[in-house]
């Protein structure tokens, strides 16, 4: 493991622990049963009207496979540094493009047999396929990579971010959203431990703006760094 990053504990709350299990239950379960992909539609949902008012909330705290990957990867993955081309722009614009147009494709395919008896089965399996591709994809990138490499051009992350600018464009988000911040930038040592537990590999510690708030657009609010803090500086408010 590359010592400049922490493997360290991600997951605070009874939902960070076990919403990876969503995840194995939609990949393989809807392999025999592939009504359960439809339930994937209620985590779009939640996740685009989230990010609205909380930016990448969701990502930190509530997603299935953010749970799988801190979950069950961090323990075996390399958990070095993240490409700087799969973070790049051009590149999760291409990726969300060519998802949306494949993904959009196969839904269409599927709509022509509305109202026939494999309707919903095939419906759902769009989900279901989709859920095993990032599972296996997404899996391989966080064993030899970083647990959080999918999460850097994730689709679903992407459709977040425009969610959170239209909300940041209204105003909402302005009053609702909830970032680190740091108490006391003056004794602040530098030692960077925020930016090495980090599951996007941010760097706190270098981003605060004047009123010490940690404004990133990718931050998924997971407070891995507040809990790490070594001077308990920081705070998710």
């Amino acid at each position: 493991m590359n010592s400049q990053y922490i493997k360290t504990n991600r997951a605070f709350t009874a939902i960070r622990r076990y919403a990876w299990l969503f995840t194995l239950l939609v990949a393989f379960g809807g392999l025999i049963e592939p009504k359960l992909g439809l339930l994937v539609i209620f985590i779009m949902a939640g996740l685009t009207i989230t990010a609205f008012f909380e930016g990448r909330y969701w990502c930190g705290n509530i997603c299935p496979h953010g749970s799988l990957f801190d979950i069950i990867f961090l323990p075996v993955s390399r958990n070095v540094k993240i490409p700087a081309f799969l973070k790049s722009k051009y590149f999760i614009v291409a990726f969300f493009v060519l998802f949306m147009f494949t993904f959009t494709r196969r839904v269409l395919n599927v709509i022509k047999l509305w109202g026939t008896y494999d309707f919903l089965d095939r419906l759902g399996f769009v989900f279901v396929s989709t859920y095993f591709m990032v599972l296996i994809v997404g899996g391989i990138l966080a064993t030899f990579i970083n647990p959080r490499t999918w999460c850097q051009f994730c689709p679903m992350g992407t459709m977040q971010k425009l969610s959170y600018k239209l909300g940041k464009l209204i105003g909402v988000a302005d009053k609702t959203e909830k970032k680190v911040m740091i108490s006391d930038r003056t004794r602040c040592i530098q030692c960077g431990k925020c930016s090495k537990v980090c599951p996007f590999q941010l760097t706190p510690y270098l981003g605060f703006d004047e009123d010490n708030k940690f404004s990133n657009i990718e931050c998924i609010k997971c407070a891995t760094c507040v809990k790490n803090c070594p001077l308990k500086l920081l705070i998710l408010k």
